[in-house]
């Protein structure tokens, strides 16, 4: 197995300025209109939060609430604070001052128009750009102020290199209570243009299947590899891993297809920086647990809420051992994670079931649990966890075709059926279908890439392999999706002679049958990269790729539009806000050119290694 070992470690208050928020936070039917002024149309901050609670709950009514969830989605109230929605129209407000305090002017009318016409032409998931639309409206002005604003006031921040710390004096920023000439006190903030804007018209609303759009790197989270990513049913969020640099990165990024564009997520009490661990969605939070800093193993953990942005560290009071590349699923109402690797006490057949909403671990059954191991995978069936695959390092059997299903209900392990026709592998993918695991590729027990896989149904206990014939090429460290009714599995790499790939294959359980995905437009070839399904989509990001000896970190992706599948669900909430849809037309604009960032490899670490096939890759470490 080449190197296996290294690819797997491989803001202040705006003041409401006394006038009452319709249904505050309820304020799904009441858009406030902008008043008039001798120096041109204003929004006061009131009407600003207004408008920003009326954007949080499009976004939170796609937001995927898992099936086995207890209970009934909430309504955004009671996820997110008046003074949450505050913080988030001040912390833009203030971006602008501050760009308008580095560069000499303020942002521009014609920049905000740019915006508005960019992510319309750019949008993958147009549906909800017009959602957004309405919910403004459909006024350009507003939509302008309160959806382009912020993308604007982030991008340029950054650009000029605007920092966190670099904030106005306190007499500048509005204060709670504060009288109406505050608006007057900070012209960039509250004293627009008199310019009149045009809404953008909205590009088609379905993507044409089997082609590829590449990502914005506008804003993009630092290249990286070795990190997570979920799907939150309105956003792809990624976080963590590594860069080839130390220290790990405890950074991340929220995607946003509706409008191709990136937002940081907050590091203010944010877990540790790490790579190879593990991450879930649960509905309203991403939970991040374990994996390595690059010298010490870690149990430690955070739940992320993207509504907010704020982190809520994880409790380590009867937390399993540190580890990292085990594995983890969401239950409906618990995280349970299992397997693994330290140094000091080697591979794992432990794990541990974290409950968010009373903060508790609970150790895992280890009676009848499969032999320990890691860079396995995992599935969540909705009444089981199937770990299957992995390595265990011990030379007889270093690749496996084992595996278990834990019911966390009796706490209790039963084996899986050993297959006479699927090899053992690690670096494989693995999807849930609904009612089969399906795992593919990865180096299995003959020391080789391959292109095999297998079906195995829990309810008979029984493995089906997948045909080979028009599969990918043999290949580990790519990634798996499944659309409803295809599983699309992407890049990756081979050993030897070293090979990345930018290509992949779409397999359909029905007639056991591979067609290929296309190349054109296809971001670079890549390994240990993530994917999400968002129901039409495919996205893919982050990675590296290997040109001789040295590795390149990408923080480039794109997204693979498959029709055909069905989508997720958004769940409703008890006040949906009604959505319209503008006439569809394109109106081109320049997507910026994705270029990696180069890091040399290091010296790696030494490691057990099941064999001795390797390959340029970076370093294995905690």
């Amino acid at each position: 197995m080449r190197g296996l070992i290294t690819h797997f470690w491989c803001a202040a208050i705006v003041c409401l300025l006394g006038m009452e928020i319709p249904r505050v936070l309820g304020l799904a039917n009441a858009s406030p209109k902008p008043r008039e002024s001798g120096s041109g149309r204003t929004l006061s901050s009131a009407e600003r939060v207004a408008y920003q609670y009326a954007i949080e709950e499009i976004y939170w009514r796609h937001r995927i609430w898992p099936k086995d969830n207890p209970g009934p989605k909430p309504p955004l109230d009671a996820v997110i604070s008046r003074e949450q929605i505050e913080k988030k129209v001040s912390d833009y407000l203030r971006k602008s001052q501050l760009v308008t305090e580095q560069r000499g002017w303020p942002i521009t009318p014609g920049e905000l128009q740019a915006e508005m016409d960019r992510m319309a032409s750019h949008t993958k998931r147009p549906e909800v750009l017009a959602e957004l639309f309405a919910a403004l409206g459909n006024d350009p002005f507003v939509i302008a102020e309160c959806l382009a604003r912020p993308i604007v006031a982030q991008r340029l921040s950054g650009e000029l290199g605007v920092v966190a710390g670099a904030t106005p004096a306190p007499s500048d920023l509005p204060e709670a209570g504060a009288a109406a000439s505050t608006e007057n006190r900070i012209p960039v903030m509250t004293n627009l243009d008199n310019a009149r804007y045009k809404l953008p018209e909205i590009a088609p609303l379905d993507c044409a299947d089997d082609t590829w759009t590449a990502t914005t790197t506008v804003n993009a989270p630092d290249a990286r590899y070795g990190h997570t990513a979920v799907w939150t049913g309105s956003e792809m969020i990624i976080w963590g891993g590594w860069d080839g640099t130390l220290p790990d990165l405890n950074t991340g990024g929220r995607y946003d297809p509706a409008t191709d564009s990136w937002t940081a997520t907050s590091i203010t009490n944010a877990p540790i920086g790490r790579w190879l661990h593990t991450a879930v969605w649960t509905g309203t939070e991403m939970i991040v647990w374990a994996g390595g800093d690059g010298t010490n193993f870690l149990n430690t953990g955070g739940r992320y809420n993207p509504a907010d942005d704020t982190w809520t560290a994880t409790s380590t009071a009867n937390a399993p051992l540190a580890r990292a590349n085990q594995s983890a699923v969401w239950t409906g109402s618990e995280m349970i994670v299992w397997g693994g690797y330290d140094y000091a006490h080697g591979n794992f057949n432990t794990g541990g079931r974290y409950n968010p909403s009373t903060d508790t671990w609970t150790a895992t059954s280890t009676v009848n649990a499969p032999v320990a191991r890691w860079a396995h995978s995992a599935v969540w069936t909705g009444s089981e966890m199937v770990v299957w695959g992995g390595t265990d390092e011990i030379p007889n059997h270093p690749y496996l075709n084992t595996g278990g299903r834990y019911n966390p209900e009796t706490d209790s392990w039963t084996p899986t059926g050993i297959p006479n026709d699927v090899l053992g592998r690690a670096g494989h993918s693995t999807v849930w279908t609904g009612s089969e695991m399906m795992v593919w590729g990865g180096t299995d027990s003959t020391f080789n890439d391959s292109n095999t896989g297998g079906r195995y149904n829990p309810s008979s206990d029984s493995w089906t392999p997948t045909s080979t014939t028009n599969a990918p090429s043999p290949r580990d460290l790519h990634t798996a999706v499944w659309t409803g009714r295809e599983m699309i599995v992407w890049a990756g790499g081979f050993c030897c002679p070293t090979i990345d790939f930018n290509d992949g294959g779409r397999y359909d359980p029905g007639s056991d049958s591979w067609r290929a995905t296309s190349i054109a437009n296809a971001p670079h070839a890549r390994l240990s990269h993530t994917a999400v399904w968002t129901g039409k989509e495919m996205i893919v990001w982050g990675g590296i790729y290997v040109v001789g000896n040295n590795v390149y970190f990408t923080n480039t992706g794109g997204r693979y539009c498959a029709q055909g599948g069905p989508s997720p669900t958004p769940t409703p909430t008890a006040s949906p806000t009604p959505t319209a849809t503008p006439t569809a037309t394109v109106t081109p604009t320049l997507t910026p050119t994705p270029t990696p960032t180069a890091t040399p490899r290091v010296t790696p670490t030494p490691r057990l290694q099941p064999t001795p096939r390797s390959r340029p890759t970076p370093a294995p470490r905690p």
